[in-house]
C-alpha cells in the first residue's frame, strides 16, 4: 500500500501497484495492516492452543511431503509466521537451526509492502521464509508469484496454509462474494489449512474505527448478508461449497477468535489425520473435535 515496489520469487518480478507512502493514524488499517499488530495481539496467544507436533503428526517422516511448505497469508510484519515457524520446529529463542530446519519453508505474503520490508529485514531465518506483497485477490499476480514458489519444489499446491485474522479484511473490502472467492482460492492451493475468523463484533469494531477517525466507511459493511457467526459461516462455506472438511477446533484466544483446522476432502483419501492427536488433544482438553 505504499511506493511501487517490486517483489520477486523464483526470478520472477512483479509489480505492485503504485500509491503514495502513508503513515496510518491508530486504527485507519482498513486493509488489517495495523504497524503493531502482535503489540495487542501476541503469537503466544495462537501458539497455546497449537500443538508443536501439529506438522509432524499430519506430515510425517517417510511421507512424500518434503519438505512441508506453508502459506502466510496476511503475515503483517512476520511476527506470527516467525513464532509459527519457531513452535512448530520447536526452535527455543535465541536457536535459529536444528534438524529439521530444511523441512518447513514458508512464502508469507501481505498487502502492505512496509510491512513487508520490516518481515524481511527482522526474520532470523531468511532461507526458510519468504515474503513477498502480494494483493491475494490480484488473480493475475496470485497466480504468478505463488506458481513460481511452488515449482523450485515441483509441487503444484501447498501442504498447509495459515489465514489467521484475514477473513474479515476481505469480507469488508471485497463483500460477500469476495469472502466466497478467497476462500475457495485458499482451499484450491491447500490440502490443509488453518483459519482464525474474526467475530462479528469485530467488524463493528473496525467501522467504528473509520468513523471516529473520519474516513469513509467500508463500502460493503452494510450490504452483507453473510453475517453472525462468522465462525460457523466460514466452516459452512468451506465445507458445503470448496470440498474441505473440518478436522477440529483447537480452542478459541483470549480474544474470542476460534483457530479451525480444515483438510482437503482428496487428501483424506490418500493421508488421513492420526488419530493419536485427535485423542491427545481430548485427554489435555486443547483440542475440541467438531462433529
Amino acid at each position: 500500500m505504499a511506493a511501487s515496489t517490486k517483489q520477486s520469487v523464483g526470478g520472477v518480478e512483479e509489480a505492485v501497484a503504485e500509491q503514495e507512502p502513508r503513515v496510518l493514524e491508530p486504527g485507519a488499517a482498513p486493509f488489517g495492516n495495523f504497524p503493531h499488530y502482535s503489540r495487542f495481539h501476541p503469537p503466544e496467544q495462537r501458539l497455546r492452543l497449537l500443538p508443536p507436533e501439529l506438522l509432524r503428526r499430519l506430515f510425517p517422516q517417510g511421507s512424500e511431503t518434503k519438505p512441508i511448505l506453508g502459506l502466510d497469508v496476511g503475515c503483517n510484519s512476520g511476527d506470527l509466521s516467525v513464532a509459527l515457524y519457531k513452535h512448530f520446529l520447536s526452535l527455543r529463542d535465541g536457536e535459529n537451526w536444528s534438524d529439521d530446519s530444511r523441512e518447513l519453508r514458508l512464502l508469507c505474503c501481505d498487502i502492505d509492502p512496509v510491512l513487508v520490508e520490516r518481515a524481511e529485514k527482522e526474520c532470523p531465518f531468511p532461507d526458510a521464509l519468504t515474503f513477498i506483497t502480494l494483493d491475494f485477490m490480484n488473480q493475475r499476480s496470485r497466480k504468478v508469484l505463488l506458481s513460481s514458489f511452488l515449482s523450485q519444489f515441483g509441487r503444484s499446491v501447498f501442504d498447509i496454509g495459515f489465514c489467521m485474522s484475514i477473513t474479515m479484511w476481505i469480507h469488508l473490502n471485497h463483500g460477500d462474494h469476495g469472502l466466497w472467492e478467497f476462500l475457495a482460492h485458499l482451499s484450491s492451493l491447500c490440502r490443509y489449512l488453518l483459519v482464525e475468523p474474526q467475530p462479528w463484533k469485530c467488524y463493528r469494531a473496525a467501522a467504528r474505527r473509520l468513523r471516529k477517525l473520519g474516513l469513509h466507511d467500508f463500502d460493503h459493511f452494510h450490504s452483507l448478508a453473510i453475517r453472525g457467526d462468522m465462525a460457523s459461516q466460514i466452516v459452512k462455506i468451506l465445507t458445503q461449497d470448496h470440498g474441505m472438511e473440518l478436522v477440529c477446533c483447537f480452542g478459541n484466544t483470549s480474544w474470542d477468535r476460534s483457530l479451525l483446522l480444515f483438510r482437503a476432502r482428496q487428501t483424506t483419501e490418500t493421508q488421513p489425520i492420526p488419530e493419536s492427536l485427535i485423542e491427545e488433544g481430548k485427554e489435555r482438553d486443547r483440542l475440541r473435535v467438531w462433529r
